[in-house]
């Protein structure tokens, strides 16, 4: 019927010391909007559940294009722009990263520490402060995190949802990320956050 949607789950094969190993992430370079978002007049946000359902994650152009290469090489589908807001000026994409909020599943924040400033292995030390969500809850920490995000990655192409479509149709799929985990390494400045609901960009 008209609407429905079929979703799957995207796997990654990772080359890890010569083994191919299946795993239901992927980790990237990214930046995690923690900062206040605008209120109508009235009091409600403009951006509803923002900090608790979902957040703005922005990551190069060209890590997106990377990922749209390996869903295509891997599925057959071509992916759309479709929740990708793109920034041509900073070579940016903000999407919105789902956030479970089931209690006990909700991604982690971790800290990381240089604790020598020589640099050796070992040197670095990473503290889990809470969740996203408690930690988007501490206004010194409404900032634009800097950081490693861990992903799950899920397809949804428009179709019956118990029936896998084949690709090659004239539909395009799209890409839904959950943050599972963020290992943060600093706040920057140099990434306009979005306040409120921006126009779509493709």
């Amino acid at each position: 019927g008209h609407g429905q949607k079929w979703h799957g789950d995207v796997d990654f094969t990772y080359d890890i010391d010569g083994d191919h190993c299946k795993l239901n992430y992927i980790g990237m370079d990214v930046c995690v909007d923690l900062t206040p978002k605008l209120v109508h007049k009235h009091g409600q946000p403009m951006l509803k559940d923002y900090g608790r359902s979902w957040v703005y994650v922005y990551l190069p152009q060209l890590t997106i294009d990377k990922v749209k290469s390996y869903a295509k090489a891997g599925t057959g589908w071509e992916v759309s722009d479709e929740g990708f807001i793109g920034d041509p000026n900073h070579k940016l994409v903000a999407i919105e990263a789902n956030l479970n909020h089931q209690c006990g599943e909700e991604p982690s924040f971790w800290d990381i520490q240089d604790q020598d400033a020589s640099g050796g292995r070992g040197s670095i030390s990473s503290s889990r402060i809470g969740s996203v969500q408690e930690v988007t809850a501490y206004s010194h920490q409404q900032r634009i995190h800097r950081g490693f995000g861990i992903f799950s990655v899920s397809m949804e192409v428009e179709g019956t949802p118990n029936c896998k479509p084949t690709p090659g149709t004239w539909d395009e799929a799209k890409l839904c990320f959950t943050l599972v985990s963020v290992r943060a390494w600093g706040i920057t400045e140099r990434v306009a956050p979005i306040v409120y609901a921006p126009s779509k960009w493709h």
